[in-house]
């Protein structure tokens, strides 16, 4: 059984704007899956139905057995323990530490007391340490989160997934906003740190995807294409134009 799987979803803002289409996938447990496209094709409306921050109009998502659009909030809760999204804006505190914010990806699967204190075990405070060291921010532990660069704020959001243990890591355009340099050093720790994950990530540039196994290629809410780099350079125009426009 598939991890993740679309059943002609479909979308539609104000019963007027079709941001999705009649869109139907799966994603297998270890897949590294990349979804691309022109601005507005419907990338990240997609990407927030995963675990309904977006609720589909039409269709059905199933993740790991459960049927996400008719899911309660007991079992939607469970759904996004399972789910970790990676977003542009890393969506982190910044008055609080780095290592905070790590341990903050463990909320999910606290009492709501425990939460609201911040009991941590002392596994998961090491944990944590052990994660900011392999994302290369140990000596920042310390730091309150607003003293970090840009690409240190994104290894943290990351790592902060990491602690999570998620089913699957969902990354909604999460590196367009860095240069070059960085956004390749994030996804070589990517290849890395996630080499056996079940990704599902938004791509802007085609030359940080040729390695998915699978790609997706949206255009006005429609799938456009599906298959691997080589295939969609020969079979798909709107991945072509994609392609030409990035030369």
């Amino acid at each position: 059984m598939a991890l993740l799987t679309f059943q002609h979803v479909s979308k539609t803002y104000d019963n007027v704007t079709k941001a999705l289409q009649d869109v139907s996938f799966s994603i297998e447990e270890g897949e590294f899956v990349s979804i691309i496209g022109p601005s507005g094709a419907g990338k990240s409306t997609l990407l927030r139905c995963v675990n309904r921050l977006v609720d589909a109009s039409q269709g059905a998502i199933f993740f790991d057995g459960q049927n996400v659009t008719t899911a309660d909030k007991k079992q939607l809760r469970e759904i996004r323990i399972k789910t970790a999204m990676i977003f542009q804006h890393y969506n982190l505190v910044d008055r609080l530490s780095v290592v905070e914010n790590v341990l903050h990806g463990r909320l999910g699967q606290k009492s709501t007391l425990s939460g609201i204190v911040g009991q941590y075990t002392e596994e998961e405070k090491a944990e944590a340490f052990r994660i900011l060291a392999e994302m290369g921010l140990a000596e920042t532990a310390y730091k309150r989160c607003d003293e970090l660069s840009g690409g240190q704020k994104q290894r943290l959001s990351i790592a902060r997934a990491i602690c999570r243990h998620p089913e699957i890591y969902i990354f909604d355009d999460s590196f367009s906003a860095l240069d070059y340099k960085t956004d390749r050093v994030l996804r070589m720790t990517l290849d890395e740190k996630l080499k056996d994950a079940t990704k599902l990530i938004v791509a802007q540039r085609i030359g940080t995807i040729r390695n998915a196994d699978k790609i997706i290629v949206l255009d006005a809410g429609k799938i456009a294409g599906m298959g691997t780099h080589e295939e969609l350079m020969k079979n798909c125009i709107a991945y072509q134009e994609i392609a030409r426009s990035q030369l």
